[in-house]
Parts: C-alpha cells; structure tokens; sequence
C-alpha cells in the first residue's frame, strides 16, 4: 500500500473511535446539542418581541435575524468539548500508545477533527429544526441552503482545528475546557444578536472587523435574502486562513509533544 493509502485507512480507523467515544460518552454531545437550543429560546421567547420591534418586526423578525449567530455559538461551543476529549487523550498515555504503533500520526488529530465536525453537523441540524419550528422562516433557495450549509461545515472545520491545537497546548483538561471560552463570546460581540450599528462606536468598529460578523451577515444573506456585499469573499478568507494556520499550529504541536 502507499503511504497516502495507509494515511486513509489510518484515519477511517481514528475516526470510528471518536465516533464510538461520541456515542459511549453521549452527555457532552446532548450538552453541546441542549445549550444553543436553550439560549435560543430564551433570546426569542424573553428578549425576542421586544427586540424584534427594533428590527421592524417582532418575535419572528427576531428569530430570522438570531438564528445565523446562534449556528455559530453552536460551533463555539462544540470546541471546547474537542480541546477537552485532545487534551484527555494527551494526558491520559493513549497517545503515547499510538507513537509506538505503525500509523499516520495525522490520523490521530484527523480522527479528532472528523468526529467534532460530525457531531457539530447534528447539533446544527437540531438546531435549525427547533428554529423553524418556533418561527425562523428563510426563503432560501436549494442551491442558498448547500451554500450555507457549506460555508457553517467550513466554519466548524477552522474552529474544531483551532480547538484541537489549543487542547494540545493545554497542561490538563480542565485547562482545555477554559481556552476555547473567548470564541463563545465573540457572536455577542457582532452582529450575531443585534445589529452593529446600535453600538458605541469603538464596540461598532470591533464588531464590524472580528471574523464572525461576516460569517454570520454571509449565513443571514444565504437564508434571508439580505445584502451580502463583500462578507462572503471575507467569510471565506477567515475560515480558510484559520483552518491552516490552526492546522499548522497543532500539527506543530503534536509533533513536539
């Protein structure tokens, strides 16, 4: 067989661990799954009416426009179980096991990768399901919902590869648990729950320029129907762009730990 043959079989065989482990240990996945659903609710059904009349509407208007942030909270939150399940098998020797085996060391974070992805693509779905049924109503076309849907799997890659290098650099799980906190933070700190321009300005231009907000405007256009303008080409560049560079960083660092 050739390398890149061994490589595939390698990681198939990775990637059915993680999602057995996935399904052995389900509460982390209901957890990931549970807490966009629930922060959902309550921003429509306690905040929703009255900031859907600032959007010229009201409830519904306001799960149309929530919906695309909480998509990306949901994959925020999906890393933090990645950088904990990376730094448990760091910590706990299995990987060590691995190095003394013949496999492709990238099949261990490949694997890693594969299954957070996996279940952040179901998380999602439920998601999307509970939304239409409480209200969100996108007029997208099928072609729109492929590309939205490509662009959150993009999305999810780039920040399940950040979360896998920020796990091997953590000293304990507990530690991984923490690193990957900040990116929960940043929809609130966009566009992801009210629009940008109602916030002071220093907030406003921080908001305009961090990496969600053109994801979350290019999800919202896909499904909506509102202008895109340039945050498609931006949404693409900061999902690619971290995608390498978190790849690069974790492969780094597993090759030094």
């Amino acid at each position: 067989m050739s390398a890149l043959t061994l490589a595939a079989r390698d990681s198939s065989t990775m990637i059915r661990r993680q999602l057995k482990r996935l399904l052995r240990y389900p509460s982390m996945t209901v957890q990931l799954v549970v807490t966009p659903v629930i922060i959902l609710l309550l921003f429509v059904y306690v905040l929703g009416g009255t900031l859907g009349q600032g959007l010229g509407g009201g409830r519904g208007a306001y799960a149309d426009y929530v919906v695309p942030g909480i998509l990306l909270m949901a994959v925020a939150t999906a890393a933090t179980g990645t950088a904990v399940m990376v730094a448990t098998d760091m910590t706990e020797g299995i990987v060590a096991r691995f190095r003394t085996m013949r496999i492709s060391r990238a099949s261990v974070l490949t694997g890693h990768v594969v299954g957070s992805v996996v279940q952040q693509v179901c998380g999602m779905a439920v998601l999307v399901g509970v939304a239409l049924a409480i209200g969100f109503r996108p007029n997208a076309t099928v072609l729109e919902w492929f590309a939205a849907a490509g662009l959150l799997v993009l999305f999810a890659l780039a920040v399940t590869w950040l979360a896998v290098a920020l796990g091997l650099r953590a000293q304990t799980p507990e530690a991984a648990s923490n690193a990957p906190m900040p990116l929960i933070l940043l929809p609130f700190l966009g566009s992801g729950f009210v629009p940008t321009d109602s916030m002071p300005t220093a907030l406003r231009w921080f908001a305009d320029y961090q990496p969600f907000t053109p994801i979350m405007e290019t999800v919202r256009g896909l499904l909506l129907g509102t202008p895109i303008g340039g945050s498609a080409a931006q949404a693409l560049a900061w999902c690619a762009g971290t995608a390498v560079l978190s790849f690069l960083w974790a492969r780094r660092a597993f090759d030094r730990a």
